[in-house]
């Protein structure tokens, strides 16, 4: 869709099926009187979520909150390591993961947008269209009705909730031919706003005008 703004960084033009973000959690323990501490760890989607839900318990409770943003995957491994209490993801937990004794509780619904730099004129993609472009099938925005110029597919690292749902969504497990692999979604957001011939996904609450 048409963004409202010329000076826009980005605009998306097609949000999928939703994504779940959610907490894989072993039984804290941290919290109480004796440690007032709790500490978080994954994804990069749910920061702003998590910051003012963090800021809330502290307020409540005195007790100390943080939180790392470091992907959905170290998020989930850090709770299995014991290296903190609660590891945000934005996927399911795998069997795998379930069984080795975590367990998960969906905190919100979010989206996972498709961006594109604001002077890219193409402003609708099919999924099918979508994983073409991220297998390499397509190559070039005039394939897709755009510009001669070539297509550059930026998503999140390997570890990535996010990388996860997009590629399950998109039917293009372990199939992807990206550019850059980066580690955050706001380094997706950024990197698509600086190339005019990039492509990217993003947590839908983080893209803005």
């Amino acid at each position: 869709m048409k963004t409202r703004k010329d000076d826009v960084f980005m605009k998306k033009y097609v949000c999928m099926i939703l994504a779940v973000v959610m907490i894989a959690a072993t039984l804290v323990a941290c919290g109480s009187n004796e440690t007032k501490k709790v500490a978080t760890d994954g994804s990069t989607s749910m920061e702003k979520m998590i910051g003012a839900l963090g800021e809330a318990f502290m307020e409540n409770t005195g007790a100390t909150f943080t939180y790392n943003p470091t992907g959905s995957g170290t998020g989930i491994k850090a709770v299995k390591d014991g290296t903190c209490d609660i590891g945000l993801s934005s996927r399911y937990l795998k069997d795998s993961e379930k069984a080795e004794g975590l367990r998960e509780t969906i905190l919100a619904i979010d989206g996972i947008a498709i961006i594109v730099h604001p002077e890219n004129p193409v402003a609708d993609l099919s999924v099918e269209t979508i994983a073409k472009i991220y297998t390499g099938e397509i190559t070039n925005w005039s394939e897709v009705g755009g510009i001669d110029a070539e297509i550059v597919c930026i998503g999140r690292e390997a570890s990535s909730g996010t990388r996860s749902g997009f590629e399950e969504i998109v039917g293009v497990e372990d199939a992807c031919s990206y550019r850059q692999e980066l580690s955050s979604t706001g380094d997706v957001i950024t990197a698509v706003s600086q190339n005019p011939g990039a492509i990217g996904y993003a947590s839908l609450a983080s893209v803005k005008d």
